[in-house]
């Protein structure tokens, strides 16, 4: 794999996930840091062939001036989190990678995301079919100025709002027609930059509860380009322990009566979850996993509430109330504590790594085998960790 290069294309480039990422490949390929919280550094996944950190090329797509660089310094200074000597011995990457970050676009979204734009070349889009071919103009000059033989893109943007699918969303044929309206916008950006990418051949992640590529119609595409592709919402937090902590109630044959959520998160995500119509994405994908693996539904709240002082860190608060043995009724309680960026970071690198090697053993569609990394899993309804890991494992023996 030495003489390989490939590339890592992320949407929200220089936000903090983004950032992170950004930082932590490039320690990784200076050997300056463990890759610790990387799935793909198990021994699970040591005989796999995965593009290794040093490989990788970065570049992306923002709606703000920003570069990796600064994103780091000032995710730093507000939460520090990384070591001046990891800073220091990676400016030079993240000064060059920052190079390849382009305008994005915010067609189809609300006033929330469109307060975050200082780039005027993000509002000068008019129309779908525009968007997707600056996108796709920026894709191409990334692959070919620096010769990579593959291109991932993975979208760590701000979690859009709901977008309702009608029948035009069910097929390729008739999505296409309807990219050629100008209003109503048939897809929102998430799903703007992942049509751009399928189009193109190329692997997509929806790392968000955005829509990304979760219709038919982009599922088609895939399949007619070629291209691997999967999502969505990266578990790190609260949801993980959901999804490990509910298969024990259900073996051991407890009545979960209720599962009480609570998450208090700042940074600008925490901003953005702020507005209650980019919430209600969030709030959907992380309360839907209880009632797939109990096999009933307790009743249940999740709460998502923006503390600025936290900025990255997040606290999520769970109250399980359940009953045992002759109807007594008792409890569990857990609080989990984190850095956002920190953890989702290694899991987009990992998902690089696999949607790369994924595409190269000639895979195309929906990745369901990928399900343990994410809240909403495309492809699959499976909901239990345990299973959708042993999912995972079963399906790259293969490879």
């Amino acid at each position: 794999m030495a003489s390989r290069r490939v590339g890592l294309w992320l949407i929200g480039a220089c936000g903090s996930v983004g950032s992170t990422v950004a930082l932590g490949l490039a320690s990784l390929a200076r050997k300056i840091t463990p890759p610790t919280g990387m799935v793909t550094s198990l021994p699970v996944c040591q005989s796999l062939d995965l593009d290794a950190p040093a490989t990788f090329v970065l570049g992306g797509h923002d709606i703000r001036k920003a570069d990796f660089r600064e994103g780091v310094l000032g995710l730093n200074e507000r939460s520090g989190v990384f070591t001046a000597r990891q800073i220091e011995a990676c400016s030079l990457e993240l000064l060059a990678w920052s190079g390849n970050v382009r305008p994005g676009t915010v067609l189809e979204t609300n006033e929330t995301i469109r307060a975050l734009v200082d780039l005027p070349e993000v509002q000068r889009v008019r129309s779908p079919r525009e968007a997707i071919e600056r996108i796709q103009a920026d894709l191409r000059a990334f692959q070919s100025k620096h010769k990579l033989d593959q291109v991932v893109v993975i979208n760590v943007a701000s979690t859009e709002p709901p977008f309702e699918l009608t029948d035009e969303h069910q097929r390729l044929e008739t999505l296409e027609a309807a990219l050629n309206r100008v209003s109503p916008v048939a897809l929102p950006p998430s799903g703007l930059y992942a049509y751009a990418a399928l189009d193109l051949g190329l692997p997509h992640i929806n790392f968000t509860p955005s829509l990304g590529t979760s219709c038919p119609a982009l599922d088609e595409l895939a399949r007619l380009r070629g291209a691997p592709h999967g999502g969505k919402d990266g578990k790190t937090g609260e949801t993980l322990l959901k999804t490990v902590l509910a298969p024990m109630f259900a073996a051991r044959n407890l009545n979960v009566l209720s599962w009480i959520g609570h998450n208090i998160l700042g940074g600008g995500d925490g901003r953005v979850l702020n507005d209650p119509a980019n919430k209600a994405s969030k709030v959907k994908s992380k309360d839907s996993s209880l009632s797939s693996i109990l096999g009933y539904r307790p009743q249940s709240h999740v709460s998502i509430e923006y503390v600025e002082s936290l900025d990255d860190w997040k606290t999520a608060w769970d109250h399980i109330h359940f009953e045992g043995f002759l109807g007594t009724k008792m409890a569990l309680q857990f609080t989990w504590q984190g850095c956002d960026s920190l953890l989702a970071a290694p899991l987009v690198i990992d998902l690089a790594r696999l949607a790369l090697l994924a595409q190269r053993q000639n895979e195309k569609g929906l990745m369901p085998h990928l399900a343990c990394f994410f809240k909403s899993p495309m492809g699959t309804d499976e909901q239990d960790f345990f299973r959708q890991w042993s999912a995972f494992e079963a399906h790259i023996s293969a490879w």
